[in-house]
């Protein structure tokens, strides 16, 4: 108990003092990252990655959902940063997550029981596939069919996920899960997997304001959305829309991402919740959402080469490396993205989850890739 209010008052105090721009290398805040990551994975002898590091409590378990999309994460680390023990790390993470699927197909969370959950079971579903893709195993070929065949069964009859999800509650971020059925569609081709992704896209696409946000994006119906469901959103309409050839999907990702960016502090602060009418109603970052919406404006910036899209996408990333403590003595909190700036604010509170440092990693590659192609 003491060793947790010293390490509160810490960071704390961390982060009332004024934010100052890192002197700090990218490569060198992004191998923090990665090391922090590795030392998730370890805390649950190399099977699931830890949920993260809580001021009140430290270490978490594994966490089954984020592990699934941390599997591609080590993978994409692999091969830019040229090290094998990512590829390995990714492999022994997907063949645990493999282990405990349900028998159905989906991925549960413990904390709620053992009922399968639509969100969870799409983001483990994204790591199955790339690793069934890195190795040829066709053991998790057959676990992510079986998911897939899950989420194609749990569907209503419109297609949409109305249940098995958290709360009870349709979610438009689901947006992103119908994008894991679009890429499980590229290694096995089952025409019910795009019908269910596009149902779920649709709603998503219209779910979209005039303001460019969405009325159904948070945890729970009626308040306001964190940054990191709007992220979630706006990914899986851009990307599935990518891959469908569909523009509606398209426009509909890039409609959010433009006004996100409008919201976008010159130091990188961006709110970490907007409403449904573009309105900010937070007065603290959400560092986890910050990471999302600088890969997004990545990825913009990758298609368009329009710089507004660089720029945001540096912006917001500083600011998250900003907060990043690279030198902390406790190995829980050294290298980690907290869930909130100051790490009081509403998003995982005290807490470090292990999907911050995934973003936080993602959005580091892409930058990371432009200064290597001389971009």
């Amino acid at each position: 108990m003491v060793s947790d209010i010293l390490h509160f008052v810490r960071r704390a105090a961390q982060d009332v003092r004024k934010p100052s721009v890192s002197d700090a290398s990218l490569d060198v805040h992004l191998l923090a990252a990665l090391e922090w990551l590795e030392r998730a994975h370890d805390r649950t002898s190399r099977q699931g990655v830890s949920y993260g590091y809580s001021v009140r409590g430290g270490w978490k378990p594994a966490y089954r959902e984020t592990s699934g999309y941390i599997v591609s994460t080590l993978f994409r680390a692999a091969d830019d940063l040229q090290q094998p023990r990512y590829h390995e790390r990714a492999i022994e993470i997907a063949r645990w997550l493999a282990s405990v699927q349900n028998d159905d197909g989906s991925i549960a969370n413990p904390a709620y029981g053992d009922r399968g959950i639509v969100f969870d079971t799409g983001q483990v579903l994204f790591g199955l596939v790339r690793a069934y893709e890195r190795t040829g195993d066709d053991a998790l070929l057959q676990a992510a069919v079986r998911a897939g065949r899950w989420l194609v069964d749990v569907a209503d009859d419109n297609g949409r996920w109305t249940t098995h999800e958290h709360l009870d509650t349709p979610h438009v971020y689901n947006a992103r899960t119908a994008w894991a059925l679009v890429v499980l569609d590229q290694v096995a081709r089952d025409e019910r997997h795009e019908r269910v992704a596009r149902a779920n896209l649709d709603w998503a696409r219209d779910d979209q304001t005039s303001a460019g946000f969405f009325r159904h994006a948070a945890f729970v119906a009626g308040d306001v959305p964190y940054t990191h469901n709007l992220s979630y959103t706006t990914c899986g309409l851009q990307e599935s829309g990518w891959l469908l050839g569909d523009d509606s999907y398209v426009n509909a990702g890039q409609r959010c991402a433009t006004a996100a960016r409008c919201l976008l502090r010159d130091d990188g602060f961006l709110p970490g919740q907007i409403d449904a009418d573009g309105q900010a109603r937070a007065r603290y970052a959400c560092l986890t959402g910050n990471a999302q919406f600088a890969i997004v404006w990545a990825k913009w910036f990758d298609r368009t080469g329009d710089t507004m899209w660089r720029d945001a996408a540096e912006r917001s990333l500083r600011f998250v490396m900003s907060h990043q403590d690279l030198d902390d003595r406790e190995p829980g909190m050294r290298g980690a993205i907290a869930g909130s700036y100051p790490v009081w604010g509403r998003y995982a509170p005290m807490s470090f989850p292990n999907w911050a440092a995934k973003f936080f990693v993602d959005a580091a590659l892409l930058q990371r890739a432009w200064s290597r192609a001389g971009v």
